[in-house]
């Protein structure tokens, strides 16, 4: 899939209603979530008798229109307790190994999850063009900035993929902080654990779709730091400066389509370093075409 083709999906023209109808009038099937309102009917009093679930921040879910949710990710729970308490479809992408395992393999997709190649080729390139489809739909969609759970339990460096999405879908970021979710189920462990508190907190939308040009590196940075920035704040989970991926994948634009994320080329690594304020240059990560733009990534590393 090309760039330009990635493009035109994500700037599909929205026209769906408040309860997120597709926008050609419901001809377009959907690649996922088709037992979405029966999973969540029988989930949601289980997951609220079995985990005390608060809610902050409700205000801030759109109630129409697309938005992209970005939560910390710190626990395989993570994708079940927020499309909970949310009062609209939610659909996320999950990693392709989901698909290899009989416990997931049609659980996961029937419930909303767009499995994704993280190593790229054409698998990858569908599920990035079904995302734009779903925020074409005027729906929510659901991607961790980190990208990947984070098993030492920080909060770690975002990728610009989320960024790159809302500049082309138009829809607001939306930071999320879940806090609980890693101690209802730990790292490595068999079975969550019941009666364990969980919080859940939305932050005030981000828009990108206006701030920066997606081929604006410098500005991709900055705006995923204010995310992160926000998501810290939620959450309150320490903040380190590297990524939860062992490696970050270089993901070309015409593969990638829609998702990309920061190369780990040391000349790329070295130019984000000494433009967005985590080295030298310019520490207002100031942006020539609008002027100084505040970024978060001062702010994240002082703490």
């Amino acid at each position: 899939m090309t760039s330009e083709a990635s493009e035109a999906e994500a700037e599909a023209p929205a026209g769906a209603t408040s309860g997120g109808a597709p926008a050609d009038g419901g001809s377009t099937p959907r690649e996922a979530g088709w037992l979405y309102p029966v999973a969540r009917a029988f989930l949601s009093p289980v997951f609220k008798l079995t985990w005390p679930v608060t809610v902050e921040g409700l205000e801030h879910v759109p109630f129409d229109g697309p938005a992209i949710f970005c939560p910390n990710h710190v626990s395989v729970l993570d994708s079940f307790f927020l499309p909970l308490v949310l009062p609209r479809r939610i659909t996320y992408v999950g990693k392709s190994e989901y698909m290899d395992s009989w416990k997931t393999k049609y659980v996961f997709p029937a419930i909303g999850m767009i499995p994704i190649d993280r190593g790229g080729g054409s698998a990858g390139e569908r599920a990035l063009s079904a995302a734009a489809r779903v925020l074409a739909r005027n729906e929510f969609f659901g991607i961790y900035p980190e990208g990947t759970r984070s098993r030492d339990g920080v909060l770690h460096k975002g990728h610009t993929g989320p960024v790159r999405l809302a500049m082309r879908s138009g829809a607001p970021l939306i930071p999320v902080g879940l806090i609980g979710t890693r101690d209802v189920q730990p790292p490595d462990a068999r079975f969550p654990k019941p009666r364990v508190p969980v919080t859940v907190r939305i932050g005030p939308p981000i828009d990108a779709s206006k701030q920066a040009h997606a081929d604006d590196r410098l500005a991709l940075r900055q705006i995923i730091d204010e995310v992160m920035y926000e998501i810290r704040e939620l959450s309150g989970q320490e903040y380190r400066d590297t990524y939860a991926t062992k490696k970050a994948e270089d993901i070309p634009s015409r593969t990638a389509g829609v998702i990309t994320v920061d190369g780990p080329t040391p000349e790329s690594d070295e130019s984000a370093r000494t433009t967005n304020g985590h080295g030298g240059g310019d520490p207002s990560g100031g942006s020539s075409s609008d002027g100084p733009r505040r970024s978060s990534a001062d702010a994240l590393r002082s703490t």
